[in-house]
């Protein structure tokens, strides 16, 4: 099957970079019906006369996609600029369901999405999520038991003012974006920018967001004990280096979700972090920096080589945290350099989101890489 059809364009006012685009994919055969599209956040507010302008001038496709305040086009990641990138391939009709907007405006056709993937033996799904909704991860949760077997990916979109995301019109508030049946081939894994810090620990109290102890140790100490008396001396230069993460229970592959710790309290030995511990069992320590993501990638990249073997990969959407990138890797697209050097040149599109989606839960400093083949 033949590579999909891949374009980006920069710096200029929407119609024109739309025009860009279309001109360099040419024409677009009648069999293409599905396109990605995601945009940096200075289109946030031309979103519903984009989508117009790739309608009009394809109206077989349908489109998804989403702004952040970054993307990635290719072997580059653009920023701080107005920039567009496309995607666009070719899938049998009765392979996909776009997914209008679960969660958020638009509802009257949830109820037909639902039944098509209760149809269906196995579905992989590519999400577009609304940051500012504080019920995402229970929506994907959802989403993720509707179905007796499943796979969710996807971002959190990113940006400076509006949020509007892409799923045949403009929606925004819930999740959208495209459900596919097993007709379409895909491989995906995920990368964490982070390296643990210690071994985990239970979870032996917990208000909320709030460890109280670890291992029936003030949860504080256990912290000062696994990072270190250097890091310990100063816990204010601690953060955006060391993280909490939660290990996912019955994972084979050691797998957790990475949280912000947003505040201690040195005189009760208390840690809070961004996210729920009740219910949590277990909870250990994290550092983010360049190297370890680097190490974590590659890693993650040579899985995927094995995985593709022989195979064409048509096309593929990068999702990563905006906290990664030039942040992480370096101002030259280092981060997207390293996934082309390691698989090949292939159409590649994607976003900075503002939380990755891996396997229906909502991740941070993640690189989420999905290939279809």
């Amino acid at each position: 099957m033949n590579p999909f059809l891949f374009a980006s364009a920069r710096d200029a006012a929407t119609p024109r970079l739309v025009a860009d685009c279309l001109e360099q994919i040419g024409r677009i055969p009648a069999e293409a019906n599905l396109g990605f599209v995601y945009a940096t956040d200075s289109l946030a507010d031309d979103f519903a006369a984009l989508h117009d302008q790739l309608a009009a001038a394809a109206p077989q496709v349908h489109w998804v996609g989403t702004v952040g305040m970054g993307i990635c086009a290719g072997a580059s990641e653009i920023y701080d600029q107005p920039a567009l990138c496309l995607l666009i391939g070719n899938f049998p009709a009765d392979s996909f369901r776009i997914v209008p907007s679960f969660g958020g405006e638009q509802v009257d056709s949830a109820q037909e999405v639902a039944v098509w993937r209760e149809q269906q033996d196995y579905c992989f799904a590519l999400l577009h999520g609304d940051p500012g909704n504080p019920a995402t991860p229970s929506l994907l949760g959802q989403l993720a038991q509707s179905a007796t077997s499943g796979f969710l990916n996807g971002g959190l979109s990113s940006s400076n003012g509006p949020t509007p995301q892409l799923a045949d019109d403009v929606v925004q508030g819930g999740l959208s974006g495209v459900l596919f049946n097993q007709q379409v081939r895909v491989l995906t894994d995920h990368s964490q920018g982070c390296s643990p810090i210690g071994p985990p620990h239970e979870i032996t109290d917990a208000q909320r967001n709030v460890a109280i102890t670890l291992d029936r140790r003030p949860a504080l100490e256990v912290m000062r004990s696994d990072i270190g008396e250097v890091l310990a001396r100063d816990l204010r230069k601690i953060a955006g280096y060391v993280f909490a993460a939660l290990p996912i229970t019955g994972s084979d592959t050691g797998d957790y979700l990475v949280r912000n710790l947003v505040g201690v309290d040195a005189e009760r030995g208390l840690i809070a972090v961004g996210d729920l511990l009740e219910g949590q069992q277990r909870m250990m320590f994290c550092r983010r920096d360049g190297n370890s993501a680097r190490e974590d990638l590659q890693r993650m990249l040579e899985r995927l080589r094995k995985r593709v073997a022989d195979k064409t990969i048509r096309g593929g959407v990068y999702i990563s945290c905006l906290g990664r990138g030039r942040y992480q890797f370096g101002e030259n697209s280092e981060e997207l350099e390293l996934i082309e050097r390691t698989l090949g040149e292939f159409p590649l599109v994607g976003f900075f989101a503002n939380g990755e989606i891996y396997n229906g839960r909502l991740y941070g400093y993640t690189g989420v890489l999905t290939l279809f083949l």
